[in-house]
């Protein structure tokens, strides 16, 4: 442990121990900065306490232009803000789908527009009609891969790598606001993914630092031992985010988080629970090793179903579920030109009412302490 630690990292500590912590995730490849900026803002009205986004400088900045409106517009809105959001920037592997962007190959497009909206979840796909090409409009993209999945033949879309270099990136980063980085590494190479990791820890070394692994490519003795060397870095500033099926959390149900909550079961297994004789069953450590948050199908049922099977975590990071639920209010009633979204207060109101459940469902009430020190600015 760092001999002084900042008022803002024991801040998040209490977060993740009182099960206060809510992430919006806006998109490790989400590089729209009017979106990110609309989200930010409404989910910091309602509470969140965390925002996931691209480590690109400019979202940075439109993330915190996000977060400091929504506290320009808290007392209008008669809403107070006890926790001022940390900002999480996202990067990521080669071969991991949140950091990808698609390719629509204008040789071989058949220009049917099956893969434009709603089949894209963020309207990244710009057709003209019958006898156009289909093109990607890269800042929107997050690489979920449905446009691959409903295109007729396998060889018209592919993916690049958003590739950042994060010895550079990062630091910048920092500087504008960021809090945290999280590192996507869904793919098997240990040894890269640790040099990757190191970097991480070296730009952000006071603050905690995620690592988000599903178990694609991963058996669970293989995800322990992943988890174990990234904690050898990071010790008791990691975070694992475990990752369900990711981008996939579209339906309301408990069948859509199964796979989040179960991978966070398999890590809880690994680092957070041991054998009491006495008892003669697996109990949860009096101090957990590990610190969990959830991802990956994540919506309002999260927290129920892990509390329903016993399945101990920090907190809730929800991505495609959260941005839906509120398209409505910040994308489709009025477009990211038009500045009339901002005076609106009742459109913004219902955004807000919605995204309120959301949280509130996800989180435990925290106490007067906790979002005391977490009020403290970085």
């Amino acid at each position: 442990m760092e001999k002084i630690l900042s008022a803002r990292f024991l801040a998040q500590k209490d977060l993740f121990d009182t099960q206060g912590y809510f992430k919006l995730i806006c998109g490790a490849g989400n590089e729209d900065l009017e979106e990110v900026r609309r989200l930010s803002m409404i989910y910091t009205l309602s509470g969140a306490t965390g925002m996931d986004i691209s480590a690109t400088p400019s979202v940075v900045e439109a993330c915190m232009d996000g977060i400091d409106r929504a506290y320009d517009l808290s007392h209008k809105l008669k809403r107070e803000i006890k926790i001022r959001p940390f900002i999480m920037v996202s990067v990521g592997m080669p071969g991991d789908h949140h950091v990808r962007k698609s390719y629509i190959d204008p040789d071989l497009c058949i220009m049917c527009g099956l893969c434009v909206a709603p089949v894209c979840p963020t309207d990244a796909i710009e057709w003209g009609g019958p006898k156009t090409l289909a093109v990607v409009n890269q800042p929107k993209c997050i690489g979920c891969g449905d446009c691959s999945a409903i295109c007729p033949r396998p060889d018209i879309i592919s993916y690049v790598h958003n590739e950042k270099g994060l010895e550079e990136v990062l630091p910048e980063c920092i500087e504008l606001g960021a809090e945290n980085i999280e590192l996507h590494a869904a793919v098997a190479e240990d040894e890269v993914i640790m040099k990757e990791w190191e970097i991480v820890n070296k730009s952000n070394p006071t603050n905690f630092n995620s690592m988000c692994l599903d178990r694609l490519h991963m058996g669970n003795f293989a995800l322990e031992n992943r988890i174990k060397q990234a904690k050898e870095l990071s010790g008791e500033k990691l975070i694992i985010q475990a990752d369900g099926y990711p981008m996939s959390g579209g339906e309301d149900d408990y069948n859509t988080t199964l796979q989040a909550v179960a991978t966070a079961d398999v890590i809880n297994k690994a680092f957070n629970m041991e054998l009491n004789r006495r008892k003669k069953k697996i109990v949860y450590k009096k101090n957990r090793e590990v610190t969990i948050t959830t991802s990956g199908g994540t919506n309002s049922l999260t927290l129920d179903l892990a509390n329903q099977s016993g399945v101990n975590i920090q907190g809730v990071c929800i991505g495609t579920f959260a941005r839906n639920i509120i398209y409505k209010n910040i994308k489709e009633k009025y477009d990211y030109e038009d500045d009339n979204f901002w005076k609106d207060l009742n459109n913004i109101k219902e955004a807000c009412d919605i995204s309120d459940n959301l949280i509130q469902s996800n989180t435990s009430t925290f106490s007067d302490e906790v979002t005391s020190k977490a009020s403290v600015n970085k």
